[in-house]
């Protein structure tokens, strides 16, 4: 099915860029109907020509790409982020399961985003939600207890990062275990989750298993090397991988075991 775009960037070269290759690789699929450079004029045309998709910049003067939201309460049009700079807005993004793409563009990442975008636009819902987890990670700082949404058979499920107490594989799904509540079955593989989540707090303790170090309350090493969680959960730690946890872990916690 053809659908339509803009792209909204201040650098006219980076708007022609990105046109140059949708048309280019992508002309059966998608269609520019517009290129602007300014927040104000993206919202005069999305307006008038009621865009499937929009490729919006992030960092532009007067008014970022952020900024385009406050003029619509309500989302009829999927959102592509694009920038430069792999910073602050770009984590906020990843934790809303949302689509970016860094400059320099290629097709092949370009391809992805589309590929991605027909399995969503049947979810609005879901994407709501998605906007949703953006705009409160935005708005409260991501130092703060973060949210982030988790993909799942239904839409979105909305979590407080700090409220993850693991995460374990399940084929091409992920169990997201958190400290209240039953666990989330998630449509994405651990790899993806791992890639999501921040080092500093998680860490893969197993192949299948990635958990968040402010949860655990005893490293054992009897009868096989072991985690026991504050729920109570007790998980297997890979051998290749324990020198490096029990480091993380001594930092000021007790080892049990010889």
């Amino acid at each position: 099915m053809m659908r339509s775009c803009i792209i909204v960037d201040d650098e006219k070269s980076a708007r022609e860029s990105l046109g140059f290759h949708l048309v280019k690789h992508f002309a059966d699929k998608i269609k520019v109907e517009a290129s602007v450079g300014s927040v104000k004029e993206a919202v005069e045309v999305i307006n008038l020509l009621h865009p499937d998709l929009v490729f919006l910049d992030i960092e532009m003067p007067i008014e970022n790409g952020f900024k385009l939201f406050d003029y619509f309460e309500n989302l009829d049009f999927e959102v592509v982020f694009v920038t430069a700079y792999e910073q602050y807005g770009i984590k906020a993004v990843k934790y809303s399961a949302l689509d970016y793409l860094l400059k320099p563009i290629n097709y092949i990442d370009i391809s992805d985003v589309l590929n991605r975008l027909e399995l969503r636009l049947s979810n609005k819902v879901g994407r709501r939600l998605q906007f949703d987890t953006l705009f409160y990670n935005l708005k409260n700082g991501l130092d703060n207890n973060p949210k982030i949404a988790f993909p799942t058979l239904d839409g979105f499920e909305m979590v407080k990062l700090n409220s993850i107490v693991y995460c374990q594989a399940d084929g091409n799904y992920t169990m997201i275990r958190r400290e209240v509540g039953e666990p989330i079955m998630v449509s994405k593989t651990l790899k993806i989750i791992e890639e999501v989540l921040p080092t500093d707090q998680f860490y893969r303790i197993h192949k299948s298993t990635l958990i968040n170090v402010e949860f655990v309350r005893t490293f054992k090493k009897v009868d096989g090397l072991k985690v026991v969680m504050e729920n109570g959960d007790e998980l297997d730690v890979a051998v290749r991988r324990s020198e490096e946890f029990v480091k993380i872990l001594t930092r000021g916690r007790e080892i049990e075991g010889d």
